[in-house]
């Protein structure tokens, strides 16, 4: 059959297309067009209708899940011990109102109280009265207090985005010049071990047992050997590229449990049969944390013949070369007492939580402490990975225990003493951050009660000191006030209470660059260090608002000597290692068989000291995740306020509390860092 000539012609009038279709069998095409038509549209609309279902389902099945996950957490999760103080019981307050002032608004608004100008005598009812005469109020006197505070802590806001900007750009011109600390002298003469001065390593400790062990496999005896935290630092401090005979480590166990100080003593005592100089020491007396332990091992008769001291904490696993690295810079330079060293971390891709601690870490080191270390000569000495010249803790007067941040305090007396600072960014030293949001939430209260206990108790020494006006400016406005006090306060005040109180006070609003605009600006300069995490920039910026809550109330303890400002709690940390020192032990290991033999001759065998610790196994404590009721409280005070905003159209005021309140309540249910099964 011969095919059929079909012409199709297209008109398109007032956007409508007209198809003419001429063919002896068109009318036949066009009734079984006709016929399929409704067919069609039928199994489309059926489908998405399917879709539709699907995604509610899913929908569904998520919210469920959550739901479960919430009720279990609560359930098997840990109150947060001291939760009622006086910020707490300020918080729940507040939301009290909150919740009362959003179910008046959503009244207001359904029965448009607001969009009519009502008489005296128009008012009907006791709920439209209190309505009224709290818009009066509001108009009044609330509003003018509000508005009055909120500037007050813009500018401030304002006052240290200029003060991280001026960072950055130094940071920045550091980069740019290629500028870092350079030896003033050669180095030491390797061939004549009498040129390297005498240095001491101390490795201050304290119930390291908790701190978690590392399996490191041995392919040729197939063995498995335990390796605890301590360990790493111990066996680190004790292969530094440096004259054995020309340093000295010194292990400063405060440990009160017995294993503990049986294990590290067990380690001690097998790097001396290798011949290492080192030196176990224990204290009976545990007075004074940290600053006691050290000012305790400063007593001893030797010390006097050492001429500076290298500080590594349990976690800290220093490079071979560290000394050589950072001794030499005292060499020609009589006013340097410390070279500060960089942290680098094994685990910051662990976990969220390790991701935002990088974030900030990263700029502490790369920004902050760059810039002041080499235009200032003068930064906070981060307690660990640096190397001090004894006569310059001498000369400040040593370690004192007065405060819980006696690496702050011992720095700040050599700066008013005079002494210079080298930071040497180049230089880096591995450690461990906390994975568990308990032990972050303590660090961080310890890290901000800390330098508010200093400031009071320094701030006389620091008015009367020989210094220049210029330094003595930069510590008390800059070093303490602005980068201690301020930050928190107003990123607490602002973030957390102003902003949700404007919703219900529109005459106070803050404007959208307040709360969008400059914080993610600033969050942006902050993550330049670590170009990485630039898909965390917001996860960032909502986190660190949600710490402000925990740093508030450090800071104010610290600042009014209550109660929690003196607590000094270890930071738990779970003992990891990179993959190359695993790999590196495992080989030194392969290549010392005989150590085996010499650890045999030990007082304590490795099968007597397995028999020991099932002798003396203590009950088990459970983990577990706990519920953090001040973060909570403030999560609902958020998301309140975000339902209010909904009612005044408010867009970025609206999302910005929504995914706030979100962040607090993932912190308040600790389901950010490690998680206990």
């Amino acid at each position: 059959m011969a095919p059929s000539s079909v012409v199709v012609t297209i008109e398109k009038s007032n956007g409508i297309s007209l198809v003419e279709i001429n063919d002896s069998h068109s009318s036949v095409f066009l009734e079984k067009q006709k016929a399929a038509s409704p067919k069609q549209f039928t199994w489309v609309l059926l489908l998405k209708i399917q879709r539709v279902f699907s995604c509610i389902t899913w929908l569904a099945m998520a919210f469920r899940n959550t739901s479960i996950s919430v009720k279990k957490r609560i359930a098997l999760s840990e109150e947060e011990p001291r939760h009622k103080g006086r910020l707490y019981r300020f918080i729940r307050a507040f939301l009290a109102i909150t919740v009362v002032a959003l179910v008046i608004e959503i009244v207001a608004y359904f029965k448009k109280w607001n969009l009519k100008m009502i008489r005296p005598w128009e008012v009907q009812g006791i709920l439209e009265w209190s309505y009224m005469a709290w818009l009066s109020l509001r108009v009044e006197y609330v509003a003018p207090f509000i508005i009055l505070l909120s500037k007050f802590c813009i500018v401030l806001f304002m006052i240290q985005s200029v003060d991280r900007l001026v960072l950055g750009i130094g940071c920045f011109w550091i980069k740019y010049k290629k500028l870092k600390p350079e030896i003033g002298e050669e180095a030491y003469d390797i061939e004549d071990c009498t040129t390297f001065p005498m240095v001491l390593v101390q490795i201050p400790m304290c119930n390291e047992k908790e701190r978690g062990f590392l399996l490191i496999y041995r392919s040729d005896a197939k063995q498995i050997n335990v390796m605890k935290v301590f360990a790493q630092s111990i066996s680190a401090a004790c292969q530094l590229d440096w004259p054995k005979d020309r340093f000295l480590v010194q292990v400063l166990d405060d440990s009160d449990d017995e294993i503990s100080q049986l294990l590290i003593r067990n380690e001690v005592s097998s790097w001396k049969e290798k011949g290492v100089n080192i030196i176990y020491r224990h204290r009976f007396i545990r007075t004074g944390y940290k600053a006691g332990n050290l000012k305790s091992a400063m007593a001893c008769d030797y010390v006097k013949d050492y001429e500076f001291v290298a500080i590594l904490d349990a976690d800290f696993q220093p490079n071979p070369d560290f000394l050589k690295e950072t001794v030499p810079h005292f060499k020609g330079n009589p006013e340097l007492g410390l070279v500060q060293a960089r942290w680098s971390y094994v685990n910051k891709d662990e976990n969220l939580l390790t991701r935002l601690q990088n974030i900030n870490l990263c700029f502490h080191f790369e920004v902050e402490q760059q810039v002041n270390g080499y235009f200032l000569n003068f930064f906070g000495f981060n307690g660990t990975a640096g190397v001090w010249r004894i006569k310059a803790l001498e000369d400040s007067g040593g370690w004192l225990e007065r405060t819980t941040v006696e690496d702050m305090d011992i720095a700040v007396r050599a700066h008013l003493n005079g002494w210079k600072f080298i930071y040497l960014n180049d230089v880096r030293v591995l450690c461990e951050l906390p994975e568990s949001y308990e032990a972050y939430k303590k660090q961080q209260h310890r890290w901000h009660s800390g330098p508010m206990q200093l400031f009071r108790l320094c701030l006389p020494a620091i008015i009367t000191s020989k210094i220049s006006i210029w330094k003595k400016a930069n510590l008390i406005f800059l070093f303490f006030l602005l980068r201690k006090l301020i930050l928190p306060f107003y990123s607490f005040t602002l973030f957390c209470i102003i902003l949700p109180l404007t919703m219900f006070i529109p005459e106070a609003e803050l404007p959208v660059w307040v709360i969008c605009y400059v914080p993610i600006s600033m969050s942006i300069l902050n993550i330049l260090p670590a170009p990485k995490s630039f898909p965390f920039l917001m996860p960032y910026l909502l986190f660190e608002n949600t710490m402000s809550v925990t740093k508030f109330n450090a800071m104010v303890s610290g600042l009014f000597q209550l109660g929690s400002a003196y607590e000094w709690v270890v930071t738990k940390k779970t003992g990891r290692s990179s993959e190359s020192d695993l790999l590196a032990f495992a080989e030194r290991e392969s290549k010392a068989l005989y150590e085996e033999k010499i650890q045999r001759r030990l007082s304590e065998s490795g099968l007597e000291m397995f028999g020991k610790l099932k002798e003396q196994k203590a009950p088990a404590v459970k983990k577990r995740n706990r519920l953090y009721r001040k973060e909570l409280a403030l999560a609902f005070l958020l998301l309140t306020a975000a339902a209010r905003s909904l009612l005044s159209a408010h867009g970025i005021h609206f999302y910005y509390l929504l995914f706030q309140g979100l962040s607090f309540l993932l912190v308040g249910l600790d389901l950010i860092g490690e998680q206990v099964s």
